[in-house]
């Protein structure tokens, strides 16, 4: 459902006396640790959000954005890439630390100094898709916030299929179908690893938040600021 018809939704359930609907939608992508930071803050601020507005349903739709579709589907040297990106090895340390401050507020501890890898986030995007599909949001939650972890804290490579397939395991999915799904993955993946992403002109990075088609946030924010305009945008 796109966001035109989540405001349609809305507006149809209010005039028809249900109880208020908040939809959020939350743009990411698995490289990124302000996603993972992002994540845990939307977690708190859901939370808070409940226990003021416990009448309110809340729909969280995760929606793919890959930051670097042209990565190569076997990934690149992390460690390199970054050094490259940012021009030197005192740079990366800084930037590092700055997320990991971040981080610790969240609840998070990165480990940046395990990761090997630099993934095509495209398989990892496909399946979250797949958990979508079979019915499983709150396992696609959990799927999404293991695959963050895995990647971030354990250093694992999450365009690896097999190493998807596990984490989808441990999350809950079927092992046939989710076999199925890695196999049709796996032969169905685009040479040039780019997902067909979500179409929204708004969005040029990630996180980014939506609320109630209306409100949006870009970055990462503390739950109570979250927690705030998700009230302010149940209100208009």
């Amino acid at each position: 459902m796109n966001l035109s018809d989540q405001k349609w939704a809305a507006q149809a359930s209010r005039d028809a006396g249900e109880p208020p609907v908040l939809t959020v939608d939350a743009f990411f992508d698995f490289i990124c640790p302000w996603c993972l930071i992002g994540k845990r803050n939307l977690d708190a601020a859901l939370a808070r959000f409940a226990r003021s507005r416990p009448d309110v349903r809340v729909r969280v739709q995760w929606r793919s954005h890959q930051l670097l579709p042209w990565t190569p589907l076997e990934g690149m040297p992390y460690q390199a890439f970054y050094r490259d990106r940012l021009g030197s090895a005192e740079a990366v340390a800084a930037r590092r630390a700055q997320v990991q401050r971040a981080g610790r507020d969240a609840g998070v501890e990165f480990a940046f100094e395990r990761i090997a890898v630099l993934p095509n986030t495209a398989a990892a995007h496909d399946l979250v898709t797949f958990a979508v599909s079979c019915g499983a949001r709150e396992q696609s939650a959990a799927l999404i916030d293991r695959v963050l972890n895995a990647y971030f804290m354990e250093g694992q490579n999450i365009g690896d299929y097999a190493v998807l397939e596990r984490l989808g395991l441990e999350c809950g999915l079927e092992r046939e179908p989710l076999a199925a799904h890695i196999a049709a993955s796996k032969r169905l993946a685009e040479p040039t690893g780019r997902r067909t992403a979500y179409a929204d002109p708004q969005v040029s990075g990630v996180p980014y938040f939506v609320f109630n088609t209306d409100y949006s946030l870009s970055g990462v924010y503390s739950p109570v600021a979250m927690a705030g305009t998700m009230a302010l945008a149940l209100e208009h």
